[in-house]
C-alpha cells in the first residue's frame, strides 16, 4: 500500500515498453532513499532487484521493497555497503545480471573486479575511465582545461603536508578552499582564511577523506567568495554505433551549510538562456573529453556577473535529480539503465523542455538550532509524509519505527513540490512542510520552512552564503509577529478547552449523566516566551471565540485531538498545527509556522497559586564539555592535569563521516 502511494505521486512521465529488454535482475549496492529510488524504477521496468544492507539495516525499507536482500556486514560502510569482496560474492550467488552503485570509489573498484572475473555482469554507470577521472577532483581540473572548460584558480597536483599547503595558500591568495581529492557531498572540505586554518583545515579534511573515500589527498584553490551553486544534468551515450550527449538544464543549489545542500531547484532564476546555453555545452564537451556514457551532473560555481567556473563532476545519480525529473519528465534511472544496454538515447537537445518549476528541501535528522545542523539519532516514534498535498513527492529509505544512527548520513527524506511557476511550486513547499509529520528524532523543517518564505530567497537574492548572512548569530526558529502570536496563543488555548470538553466524556456520553451543565467560559493564562498573557476563551458550537490582547479571535478547526495534524481556521486564516506534546502541568509544546514552540496554559487560579511552586535550579556547566552530538570520539587532545585554555581543543567527534574539534569553554585544569 505504501508503494502504490508513492508512485500515484510520481512527478515524472516517462514511458516504460514492456518490450525493450534490458536486464532480469539488478543488485543495488546502495541503501537509503537512493536504493530505494532504483529499485521503483526497476519494478516499472520489469526488473527484479537485489539490495545489500548491514546488520543494522536487515529492516531497512529498501531491504523490504527488493525481491532478494543479503547482508554484506556489519555497520560500518567500509565493512559493508564498501566491502567490495562481500558485493562481488553476493553478485555470484544472486547471478544479477547489472549492479547499481552510487559511490565513485566503489564503482571504479566493481569495474576492475568485474573485468578480473565477472565479465557477464553489465555496470549501470560510466566505464571505469570516466569514473576516475572524474572522480579525482585533480585529473578531473586538467581534463576540464582541455576541454576548454571555464576552471577556479589553484593549485592542480597534491598537497603533501601541512607545511606545504600554507606555501600553497599563500601563492593562491586567501581565503583558499582545501578539498578531498576523491571526495563529495561536503566532506573533507574546508575554507581557510590564514595559516592558523590552513593548517588546521588540511588536518580534518585529510581525516575526514580518509574515513569517508579511502583517500586522504587533498587539493587546495581559490575559494570564490559569495558565489551561485549552479549544476548541470548531463546524460550521454558514447559507443561506436551511436553517439549523442544531452543537458537537461540547470539545478540551482545555494542554499547550503557546511558546504552541503539543504534546498535545490530547477531551474534557477538567475541564469538567462546565454549562459544556460553556454554552461550546458561546457558540460556536454567535458562529458564527451572522457568519454562518458550515463547519467552524471557537472557542478559550476556562478559569480554575480554570471562568470562560471567548474567545480566538479559526479559520476552519479544526484541527490537533487528529481527536481530535473520534474521539469523535464524524464526518469534519470530508466535512462541509466537503459544506456547501460547499450540503447541510444531516445532525445534530442530540442526535445528537452523546461516545464514548470521544481523545488527540493532535504530533510535531515538534524537540530537546526546548533550550526544549522547537527545530527539527531532516535527511533521514528511517528512518521508520516505529506503525500496528500498535490503536486508533492517524497523520495525517503525510512518509516515508522526506523532507526537513524551514527553511522550513514542523517537524511530523513527528499521534499519535491512541483508548479506551473516558482510561487506555486513555493507555496506547495510551505504546505507540504506544514504537513510533514518527524517525532522520535530532532529535524530541520523549521529552518527549510524559514529559508522558502524568506524575502530574500522568494526574490532569488541568494548565493551559498545565503544561511549565515541572513542568521549571523545563527537560526533561532520562526520569530511571530504580533498576529502570529495571538493566533498561536487564540489556538493554544482552543486546544486545551477542546480537551477539557473531551476528557469529561466517554464513548460520546457524559460520564457521569447527573453531571452539572457544561461550562462556556474560561478564563486561562498562557505563558509564550518571556511573557505571561490572560485569555478568554468561550464556546459556540464548533467554534471558540478567544479573546487575546483585548481582541478577538474566532478559532475554528473539526478539533480530532487524535491525528497528528490539525487543521484550524483563526478569523479566516487556514494555519496546520502539530501538538508535539503535553504533560499534567500545563506545558505543551505545538509546531506553528514550523516552528515548535514551548507554551504552558494555566486556568487562572492555577497561575495564581504556581507562584509558590519551587523552581528547579538550572544545571552548572561550565566546567563540562558536553558533545553537541553523538557521535565517535576519534582524538583525545588532552589529559588529566593539563591546563587549557579557552578555544584550546580537547577532542575530536566523529558524527556520520564529519569530524567536529571540540574545545574548551573557558581556561581551567582537566
Amino acid at each position: 500500500s505504501r508503494w502504490c502511494l508513492i508512485t500515484s505521486h510520481k512527478l515524472y512521465s516517462s514511458v516504460y515498453d514492456p518490450n525493450e529488454k534490458t536486464f532480469e535482475k539488478l543488485l543495488i549496492a546502495n541503501r537509503g532513499e537512493i536504493a530505494c529510488r532504483v529499485i521503483k524504477t526497476c519494478k516499472k521496468m520489469g526488473i527484479k532487484t537485489v539490495a545489500i544492507h548491514s546488520d543494522v539495516d536487515a529492516n531497512a525499507v529498501h531491504v523490504k521493497m527488493a525481491d532478494e536482500a543479503v547482508c554484506v556486514g556489519p555497520a560500518p560502510t567500509s565493512k559493508s555497503y564498501l566491502n567490495m569482496d562481500a558485493i562481488m560474492e553476493v553478485i555470484r550467488k544472486t547471478r544479477a545480471q547489472a549492479v547499481s552503485l552510487n559511490v565513485s570509489i566503489c564503482c571504479s573498484c566493481f569495474i576492475y573486479r568485474k573485468q578480473k572475473s565477472q565479465k557477464g555482469v553489465t555496470f549501470i554507470g560510466p566505464d571505469t575511465h570516466a569514473i576516475q577521472a572524474m572522480g579525482d577532483k585533480i585529473e578531473s581540473k586538467l581534463l576540464a582545461k582541455n576541454a576548454k572548460v571555464n576552471t577556479i584558480p589553484g593549485f592542480d597536483g597534491v598537497v603533501k603536508d601541512a607545511d606545504e599547503a600554507v606555501r600553497i595558500a599563500r601563492e593562491i591568495g586567501y581565503p583558499v578552499m582545501i578539498k578531498a581529492s576523491a571526495g563529495g557531498g561536503g566532506k573533507g572540505m574546508r575554507i581557510a582564511w590564514d595559516d592558523e586554518e590552513t593548517r588546521e583545515g588540511f588536518r580534518f579534511s585529510s581525516q575526514e577523506a580518509a574515513s569517508s573515500f579511502g583517500d586522504d589527498r587533498l587539493l587546495i584553490e581559490k575559494f570564490i567568495d559569495n558565489p551561485r551553486h549552479i549544476e548541470i544534468q548531463v546524460c550521454t551515450v558514447l559507443a561506436d554505433k551511436h553517439g549523442n550527449a544531452l543537458w537537461l538544464n540547470e539545478r540551482e543549489c545555494s542554499i547550503q551549510r557546511r558546504n552541503q545542500k539543504v534546498v535545490e531547484e530547477a531551474p534557477s532564476t538567475f541564469l538567462d538562456p546565454e549562459t544556460r546555453r553556454a554552461m550546458g555545452e561546457q558540460a556536454v564537451a567535458l562529458a564527451k573529453a572522457v568519454k562518458y556514457s550515463s547519467a552524471g551532473t557537472v557542478e559550476f560555481l556562478v559569480d554575480s556577473s554570471k562568470n562560471f567556473y567548474f567545480l566538479e563532476m559526479n559520476t552519479r545519480l544526484q541527490v537533487e535529480h528529481p527536481v530535473t525529473e520534474c521539469i523535464t519528465g524524464l526518469d534519470l534511472v530508466q535512462e541509466m539503465i537503459r544506456v547501460a544496454k547499450g540503447y541510444p538515447l531516445r532525445h534530442k537537445q530540442a526535445d528537452i523542455p523546461i516545464n514548470g518549476w521544481a523545488v527540493e528541501c532535504r530533510v535531515y535528522a538534524e537540530d537546526p538550532y546548533k550550526s544549522f545542523g547537527l545530527p539527531s539519532i532516535g527511533k521514528l516514534s511517528q512518521y508520516q509524509e505529506p503525500l496528500h498535498v498535490p503536486s508533492v513527492r517524497v523520495d525517503s529509505g525510512i518509516q515508522q519505527g526506523s532507526d537513524i544512527s551514527i553511522y550513514y548520513d542523517p537524511m530523513i527524506s527528499k521534499l519535491i513540490t512541483y508548479g506551473s511557476n516558482r510561487a506555486e511550486a513555493l507555496k506547495r513547499m510551505e504546505e507540504a512542510l506544514d504537513n510533514y509529520v518527524i517525532r522520535g528524532v530532532a529535524h530541520n523543517i523549521s529552518l527549510l520552512r524559514e529559508v522558502i518564505v524568506h524575502p530574500r530567497f522568494v526574490q532569488g537574492d541568494i548565493s551559498t552564503k545565503f544561511l549565515p548572512e541572513v542568521y549571523p548569530e545563527g537560526f533561532k526558529g520562526h520569530k511571530l509577529t504580533d498576529l502570529e502570536r495571538r493566533q498561536l496563543l487564540a489556538t493554544a488555548a482552543s486546544l486545551y478547552v477542546a480537551e477539557q470538553l473531551r476528557s469529561q466524556r466517554f464513548l460520546g456520553t457524559p460520564r457521569i449523566p447527573i453531571a452539572k451543565s457544561k461550562r462556556s467560559s474560561w478564563e486561562l493564562s498562557v505563558h509564550l516566551g518571556d511573557g505571561t498573557y490572560p485569555v478568554a476563551v468561550s464556546k459556540a458550537g464548533s467554534s471558540f471565540s478567544v479573546e487575546v490582547d483585548g481582541m478577538k479571535l474566532n478559532v475554528t478547526s473539526e478539533w480530532n485531538l487524535a491525528s497528528p495534524l490539525l487543521s484550524v481556521t483563526i478569523d479566516g486564516t487556514q494555519r496546520t498545527i502539530q501538538r508535539i506534546s503535553r504533560n499534567a502541568s500545563g506545558e505543551t509544546n505545538i509546531q506553528f509556522l514550523g516552528t515548535v514552540y514551548k507554551l504552558q496554559i494555566l486556568t487562572k487560579v492555577a497561575a495564581e497559586l504556581s507562584k509558590y511552586m519551587p523552581e528547579k535550579a538550572a544545571e552548572d556547566t561550565s566546567s563540562i564539555l558536553r558533545s553537541p552530538m553523538p557521535g565517535t570520539v576519534v582524538a583525545v587532545s588532552v589529559k588529566p592535569g593539563d591546563m587549557v585554555s579557552e578555544g584550546q581543543e580537547i577532542c575530536v567527534i566523529e558524527a556520520m563521516k564529519m569530524q567536529n574539534s571540540m574545545i574548551a569553554a573557558k581556561t581551567g585544569k582537566v
